[in-house]
């Protein structure tokens, strides 16, 4: 081929670029659509019918999670306790999940057996359209609804607007709930930890002594006499901390925050910095904490700083030293608040 032969055009088949000359031509034959092939609900009105029912089907499906939603908001609060929790979390997972589900694959369901499936091509056309141009997407607009049969499929058209009308209550009804609720966000800032509060294991409240800490050891931490408090769940939510201990001459800290660890012992919040899940993983030799859920990773002999992901700020440092028995206690509550870096206060 010299640079003076037309440039080829594409093709899906190779063999057929090519002349015996070696040179390419200038223009192809338009290969047409392929073959239709008719459905069943093209062929049979027994089975076009069979698709309308199962698509109401789907609707009605969707209208029923809704209603399920709505009934388990009302009668099956989250309570305070794990297990109520739970139960409340998964019945409106479901109702929602199931709602939405029944509404696209309705949608879905509708498109591929009961709306027209001709192939059809339309050449290539400037931005704007003509006003003519627009008028005639106006009629295929048009058809396209005649052609969806929804004005002559009343059930069909009713079970859809029973689904998209109610399915929105599922997503207003618990905003409108909340109105009138507690949002004192402020009570978020700050922790139960106080000057001589016992750490304290997670989950079984035994208070904790230095001497029980060996370097490498960790302990998932809660303050002590949480159970007394009015909502222990919100509080342990806040206040949890993860104790690790290192050979203090690997810890590198600050001026001001030297005396906030004991004999190479520092506790750090749990909570990360990222979005607030629990940071847990502890890789002994390197000292590094891994977030589970983004892989955040902080440095626990450089003040919990963050080495890697998405987490812009370090692990907020709880303040510790021991008490006359020799347990490990808390100096004060955190200095910056815990969790996400949204939050912010100004003292």
């Amino acid at each position: 081929m010299s640079i003076h032969d037309p440039a080829p055009e594409a093709t899906t088949d190779n063999s057929l670029i090519l002349r015996e000359d070696g040179t390419y031509p200038e223009r192809f034959e338009d290969p047409g659509h392929p073959e239709h092939h008719d459905r069943m609900g093209d062929l049979d009105p027994k089975a076009n019918k069979k698709a309308e029912r199962q698509v109401v089907f789907l609707f009605v499906i969707s209208i029923l999670a809704t209603i399920g939603f709505l009934i388990a908001y009302f009668a099956v609060p989250p309570g305070d306790q794990p297990h109520t929790i739970l139960r409340s979390n998964l019945l409106l997972g479901l109702g929602l999940a199931v709602s939405l589900l029944g509404i696209g694959i309705a949608a879905v369901h509708w498109g591929k057996a009961l709306m027209n499936d001709h192939e059809k091509a339309e050449d290539r056309h400037e931005q704007r359209s003509s006003d003519d141009t627009r008028a005639a997407a106006v009629e295929v607009l048009k058809e396209g609804a005649a052609d969806s049969a929804i004005g002559r499929r009343g059930l069909l058209q009713g079970t859809m607007i029973g689904a998209l009308a109610l399915f929105p209550l599922a997503i207003v009804v618990p905003i409108v709930g909340n109105v009138g609720g507690d949002w004192d966000v402020s009570k978020f800032k700050y922790t139960m930890w106080r000057k001589g509060t016992r750490l304290t294991t997670d989950p079984t409240g035994r208070p904790i002594k230095a001497s029980d800490v060996t370097i490498g050891s960790i302990f998932h931490v809660q303050p002590d006499k949480l159970d007394e408090q009015e909502h222990p769940l919100d509080e342990k939510a806040k206040s949890i901390v993860l104790l690790v201990r290192l050979d203090p001459e690997d810890l590198k800290e600050s001026e001001d925050k030297k005396s906030w660890s004991y004999n190479g012992i520092v506790a750090y919040s749990k909570i990360c910095t990222h979005v607030g899940c629990p940071v847990a993983l502890y890789e002994q030799q390197t000292h590094h904490l891994l977030c589970p859920c983004h892989q955040s990773t902080f440095d626990v002999a450089d003040g919990a700083k963050v080495v890697f992901g998405p987490a812009k700020r370090p692990l907020p440092q709880l303040p510790i030293t021991v008490d006359d028995e020799g347990y490990l206690i808390a100096q004060s509550d955190f200095h910056e608040p815990v969790g996400p870096s949204f939050w912010e206060r100004l003292t």
